[in-house]
């Protein structure tokens, strides 16, 4: 049976060389590279058809001028007619001026008889291949096209022969064109050209580097963030200065770090809610149903009143919370047209089951918004149970509604005995509760109900009145809906909600 290890360095070895810093920059050169060496080898091909077209046409034109030599020219010495052979190539030789690496030879029954005047890239006369390909010319050609392989590389050459009428002797006039001295000039562009590819294929890694690193810099941040990020600390966010997609996704890792910090502290707000105030009712339960004597039936009959008494509250509590937890939710609010003013009537109707007061209307306002409407009833119908709580029999009670600006109130007025200054921010959290509800049931979570009701339309509760005698609550709505300023992934929130449940034993 074999064993397979596994070297740590060498595997931290692998992923420095295979990071995606290196593959985007072997890419990047690759595809330079590619480029660069496709225009080198294109560029390569013109310019040597160029060059060779360059030297046919060349070779044309030499060839053209002599036979207009031949046919019209006169001898410069006697100003009539070429009379030899001789004659017309000493004349074609002393009249041409060699090019660059361009040289001509003349030859007189096949040896060679004249040569041109300067210097040459090549003498024709001591290149064995080439006499041998003049030997070997038919007696009959007229112009004949070769290469040959000389002591400077390739030559191309034109072949005329020529004769005059009634000499025996027959000419034969060489243009030759060194090809490969032609070339040279177009070899030293292309290696030129190559110095210069690598040198910008260095420059190009540089760069591609530097330039990498800094695109690839949030990557290697949210990779180190991911790795000090655990349970208990979810405070850790990515620096970002950039606008480009790397960047957004470093912003998107924050929010949803946001989310997660956000969801994670709800769950615990509940579970500490939940544990501090469950604790009492439990222990309320467990001394009663220790104590009871199950054999006094006046006696268990008042211990399952306590009990189920103590359950209900719990449950409320717990439907309380649960409640809260999902407050964030995105589908908490589902908004639709609502008409202020009959919402406010409906509310009306139902809050006289509440409890025996003045129940009236202080204003109806004739606008339609974006809202919940049963989220919108619950608050109010919450607002309105607390003004029951603190009121007597026949004292007033209103509700109203009214359009202000942008904004839209929605408003449970009473004249209960009011809310201390000091207290006025505290009955807003939870379990919060004013100095004048000690001993009056409730489990301080309504007004924190109401709140999230309000924030879930993107606005907010304040409390108006005076200290003294009575109090007025107004849910402050936005007419154009705005956002919620933090939304938890309902996939996550409902991790709270799970908790909840599980706190009273079943699911929601």
């Amino acid at each position: 049976m074999s064993t397979t290890t596994t070297d740590p360095v060498a595997d931290v070895r692998l992923r420095s060389v295979t990071t995606v810093r290196t593959r985007i920059l072997v890419s990047v050169l690759l595809m330079a590279g590619l480029g660069m060496l496709g225009a080198g080898a294109t560029s390569y091909v013109i310019q040597s058809n160029r060059l060779d077209d360059r030297i046919q046409a060349n070779l044309r034109q030499e060839v053209q001028e002599f036979r207009t030599l031949a046919a019209e020219g006169v001898d410069p010495s006697t100003g009539d007619r070429f009379a030899t052979v001789e004659d017309l190539l000493f004349t074609a030789l002393q009249r041409n001026v060699a090019d660059q690496n361009e040289t001509f030879l003349a030859l007189v029954d096949g040896r060679p008889e004249y040569l041109p005047r300067g210097d040459r890239p090549v003498r024709l006369e001591v290149e064995p291949a080439v006499l041998d390909l003049l030997a070997s010319l038919p007696g009959d050609s007229d112009v004949v096209v070769r290469e040959a392989e000389t002591s400077v590389g390739t030559v191309r050459f034109a072949a005329i022969q020529v004769t005059i009428a009634g000499e025996p002797t027959v000419g034969t006039y060489v243009i030759a064109r060194a090809v490969d001295l032609e070339a040279r000039e177009l070899t030293d562009t292309i290696r030129t050209y190559a110095v210069v590819a690598v040198g910008s294929l260095l420059l190009i890694a540089l760069v591609g580097w530097v330039v990498a690193g800094r695109l690839l810099r949030p990557l290697r941040l949210l990779r180190n963030t991911a790795q000090r990020i655990s349970e208990t600390d979810l405070t850790q966010r990515i620096p970002v200065t950039a606008n480009d997609d790397v960047s957004d996704l470093a912003r998107t890792f924050n929010a949803m770090l946001d989310r997660l910090e956000s969801a994670f502290g709800t769950q615990r707000q509940f579970l500490d809610d939940a544990g501090h105030e469950l604790r009492t009712p439990i222990t309320i339960l467990r001394g009663h149903l220790e104590l009871v004597d199950p054999s006094d039936p006046q006696e268990v009959a008042e211990t399952r009143a306590l009990v189920l008494d103590e359950l209900d509250r719990m449950s409320r509590l717990v439907e309380d919370l649960i409640l809260l937890a999902k407050a964030r939710r995105p589908d908490f609010v589902r908004t639709a047209p609502v008409h202020l003013g009959r919402l406010t009537d409906d509310v009306l109707d139902k809050a006289r089951a509440l409890g025996e007061r003045r129940w009236t209307v202080d204003a109806l306002a004739d606008v339609t918004i974006l809202g919940d409407e049963q989220r919108l009833t619950q608050a109010l119908l919450q607002l309105a149970h607390n003004a029951v709580k603190f009121t007597r029999p026949g004292d007033a009670v209103a509700v109203g509604s009214a359009s202000v600006g942008e904004t839209a109130h929605l408003w449970v007025r009473d004249e209960g005995p009011g809310v201390a200054r000091e207290d006025r921010e505290r009955i807003f959290q939870r379990f919060g509760r004013a100095e004048t509800g000690r001993g009056i049931e409730g489990s301080g979570l309504g007004l924190a109900i109401v709140t999230a009701i309000a924030e879930g339309h993107g606005g907010h509760v304040q409390l108006d009145g005076g200290t003294s005698r009575g109090a007025r609550f107004t849910l402050v709505i936005p007419l154009t809906p705005r956002p919620a300023t933090t939304t938890i992934d309902p996939d996550i929130d409902d991790l709270t909600a799970e908790a909840a449940a599980e706190v009273i034993g079943r699911r929601p």
